[in-house]
């Protein structure tokens, strides 16, 4: 009879100690460290099970050179989320979803599913948190319920493995979610460390064998992390991360991982009575209802991937009565706003020290290229002085902390987006590459030169700003 061995796992990072401690020395969390069991010397799962070999089999190598064929894909019938797989679900491939709650993962996945069943492939949905019938009014509630999907309510993993390798393997296959899988080789609870481990091991040996497209859907800790070890992204062909605000009514299908395609490109969704739709204009929707006479606002042009999107740069500065002014961000970066604020007092002598800075993304996106740094600075001098910036200008560009404006990566498509929707005029950095003719360009070396042309040209439209820009016009 094999030895039962006490183990202690970190559920946030894995870590093992051979005894229960308060705190994980790995990743520092506090009560994160359960009991687990484990049969065998130190094993868990399959290989626990598995007689050893005193010697393994030989196997064929092979070099580089030889034929190489693109992976076969199925197409989910849902535009945009082919967009973040790179043309369809690749057989055999597993994908990692992850999203706060309530975001629209399990609403989704039930158009993707129902879409390809629509198309004639078979399509399976398991559920570990929902009932059948729950799983069904969804379906009602987003008039899917003729799609010819197969539905379960199951947590054991041989049980969906055994039932789903029966006869002719799905060409989709939905779990929802991986936390609640729990596998007979492990004796601990649904959702700890080794159980979502092993889980996802089964699944994914199922995907590989039958070449079934699996997807797994995963919870999100506090810190917006996916629960769980972190093995099982690794593990994983795809990450996707299904963002936005509960506020809003857009989300954001990204790429963080893809073995198969880019791992930069984006989908946007509108959230609906009938569900999500697919947005296929999303710089449109961004800047759908911008109030163009306001100061403080600024129009950047930015990159999500392949796809030029432009969005409303928001920045709100004001006398702060604290002895530390408070600095707010939502959507951006704050250490790139700190920088940003830094490089502004020291090379262009606007001092903000004494000034609470508020700065939004509008629409709920969230910005990370650092080509935003020109489209910021230009709505904090905007909100600052009064100044309103021309409705019809776009701005992008990386401020380096010598003040000076960087070029950035594809800024034809920047500019051809932008023309697209109507603006005239962009304010660049030099070096800006192919494609700029599309519109009226003005070059920026120095951050300096953001600032004296936002000053001047306030005094010359005659804004509620003028004496600020007037000051800021006689400093350069």
């Amino acid at each position: 009879m094999a030895k039962i061995h006490q183990t202690f796992v970190c559920q946030s990072c894995g870590a093992v100690y051979n005894r229960w401690r308060g705190r994980c020395e790995a990743c520092d969390g506090w009560n994160t460290i359960q009991e687990e069991t484990a049969g065998g010397p130190g094993q868990s799962g399959p290989a626990a099970t598995r007689p050893s070999r005193a010697r393994g089999r030989i196997f064929p190598l092979e070099g580089l050179t030889g034929e190489a064929k693109e992976a076969p894909r199925t197409a989910s019938g849902i535009g945009e989320l082919d967009r973040v797989t790179g043309g369809g679900f690749v057989r055999g491939s597993v994908i990692l979803l992850g999203g706060d709650p309530g975001i629209g993962k399990s609403t989704l996945l039930m158009q993707a599913a129902a879409a390809m069943a629509q198309q004639g492939a078979g399509v399976a949905y398991i559920s570990g948190e929902e009932a059948v019938g729950q799983v069904r009014l969804r379906a009602e509630r987003l008039g899917l319920a003729q799609a010819t999907v197969q539905l379960a309510a199951q947590t054991n993993v041989e049980d969906i493995v055994e039932t789903l390798s029966q006869g002719k393997p799905p060409a989709l296959a939905v779990i929802d979610s991986i936390q609640t899988m729990w596998t007979e080789t492990v004796e601990s609870a649904p959702g700890t460390v080794t159980q979502v481990r092993s889980s996802a091991q089964a699944l994914i040996r199922f995907a590989k064998t039958t070449g079934t497209a699996v997807i797994l859907v995963g919870h999100v800790t506090k810190d917006g992390q996916i629960a769980g070890p972190r093995v099982v992204e690794h593990m994983v062909d795809a990450v996707a991360s299904f963002e936005g605000d509960q506020g809003h009514h857009f989300r954001i299908l990204r790429a963080v991982k893809n073995r198969f395609g880019p791992t930069d490109e984006i989908g946007v969704f509108e959230m609906t009575d009938a569900g999500l739709a697919e947005v296929p204009n999303p710089s449109a929707l961004f800047l759908a209802g911008r109030d163009q006479q306001a100061a403080g606002t600024a129009v950047f042009a930015g990159m999500e991937g392949t796809r030029p999107l432009l969005v409303e740069i928001q920045a709100l500065v004001a006398p702060s009565s604290l002895g530390m002014p408070r600095r707010a961000v939502v959507g951006w970066d704050p250490n790139r706003l700190s920088m940003v604020l830094a490089v502004l007092e020291a090379h262009a002598g606007i001092r903000l020290g004494a000034h609470d800075v508020y700065l939004n993304v509008a629409g709920g996106l969230r910005v990370v290229e650092p080509a935003a740094d020109l489209a910021v600075a230009a709505a904090l001098v905007s909100s600052l002085s009064g100044a309103v910036l021309p409705a019809e200008t776009v701005y992008f560009g990386e401020i380096g902390l010598s003040g000076a404006i960087r070029p950035v990566a594809q800024a034809g498509a920047r500019l051809k987006e932008a023309q697209k929707l109507g603006f005239a005029k962009a304010l660049i950095p030099q070096g800006r590459g192919e494609g700029e003719k599309v519109l009226s360009v003005e070059t920026l070396r120095h951050i300096a030169d953001l600032v004296a042309g936002i000053g001047a040209g306030s005094a010359r439209r005659g804004g509620r700003g003028r004496a600020q820009a007037r000051e800021m016009e006689d400093e350069y």
